[in-house]
């Protein structure tokens, strides 16, 4: 696939009042299927990059989480790129789904951390008691500690800045612009693709709670993430909640509108129409409340608007387009 195929656009502000409403109803609307990975993947890179490796680094109370990563001497940035909500323990869904490791041929270093299937990235209060987790989640902690010093270690904090860039797809991109606002010395830019960036719309608690039954090993309990709806750590983990910790980052904010584009094949379209859609739509809205909240607090947002669904193609586009409009200069 090409890079920067879709054709994007960029937005101007959206009204908060239907914004709103446009939310609310695509959550009632919309969440029969899995927030995160519903798309087709297209086709897997095959073989070695440029000083491709392959490490551990500790789990922070986890097993080690395993990481592959691509260097060349004289990039002038690295990217940590999370994955969606089925996030795999072989590989991540960016080797397996699109060609971004091939970006470190072009002045960035790419690196991802693999597993967290329904993680949000994020440090939970307790295993998921639903599905008998042995243990608690604590990707936050790796990603932000121990991933960030074996970086270090490795060579990988490069550029003018000698900062990170973060970017995730779906369930990761939301955990990405929170993660990079919270951690202003390791990260001075963050890009959300297709996420879920006002968890606290009318509706996402219930709509998140009902697609993490649904992710394997099923099902996950949510109210061992942040605790029960009413929990502070609901807000401290919403994007829209944390625009107030950006300025001064690059943000980049994607997502497609739910329409059928270039990556949408006729074998797929069930899942593309009732899951790939529903769930873009949603991301869209979704994307539309942040970009007007980032507006109306003085936050400039690198925007991408293109025909798509929920689905690897697309999100493979949109780090592309981001990469080739100077988001990680």
């Amino acid at each position: 696939m090409r890079e920067g195929a879709a054709k994007p656009r960029t937005t101007g502000r959206t009204s908060s009042r239907f914004v709103a409403v446009f939310v609310a109803m695509a959550t009632v609307i919309g969440l029969a299927g899995v927030i995160g990975g519903a798309g087709q993947a297209n086709a897997r890179i095959g073989g070695t990059s440029v000083g491709q490796e392959q490490f551990f680094v500790n789990g922070c109370g986890m097993p080690n989480v395993k990481v592959r990563a691509w260097k060349r001497p004289g990039n002038y940035k690295t990217v940590i790129l999370l994955d969606g909500m089925r996030a795999q323990y072989d590989y991540s869904g960016w080797e397996i789904n699109s060609n971004v490791q091939e970006m470190v041929r072009s002045g960035v270093n790419v690196v991802e951390p693999i597993g967290g299937p329904a993680s949000f990235y994020s440090d939970w209060d307790a295993p998921s008691n639903f599905n008998g987790q042995k243990y608690t989640y604590k990707w936050n902690c790796v990603i932000t500690n121990t991933l960030v010093r074996a970086l270090d270690a490795r060579g990988y904090r490069v550029g003018a800045g000698r900062k990170y860039a973060i970017a995730g797809l779906s369930m990761g991109g939301n955990a990405a612009l929170v993660i990079g606002a919270q951690n202003r010395r390791n990260f001075d830019r963050a890009a959300s693709l297709s996420g879920y960036n006002f968890l606290n719309a009318p509706g996402m608690r219930s709509a998140l709670r009902i697609a993490m039954l649904d992710v394997d090993p099923k099902p996950w309990n949510i109210d061992s993430m942040w605790g029960p709806p009413w929990s502070p750590r609901w807000f401290d983990n919403d994007p829209f909640m944390n625009i107030n910790r950006m300025h001064g980052m690059k943000i980049f904010v994607g997502s497609g509108n739910g329409l059928f584009g270039q990556y949408n094949a006729l074998p797929n379209v069930f899942d593309d129409l009732f899951k790939g859609s529903t769930l873009e739509v949603l991301a869209f809205t979704q994307a539309k409340a942040f970009e007007a909240a980032a507006a109306l607090q003085g936050l400039p947002v690198m925007t991408y608007d293109a025909n798509g669904t929920h689905a690897w193609g697309y999100w493979q586009d949109m780090l592309w387009n981001a990469k080739n409009r100077g988001f990680f200069r």
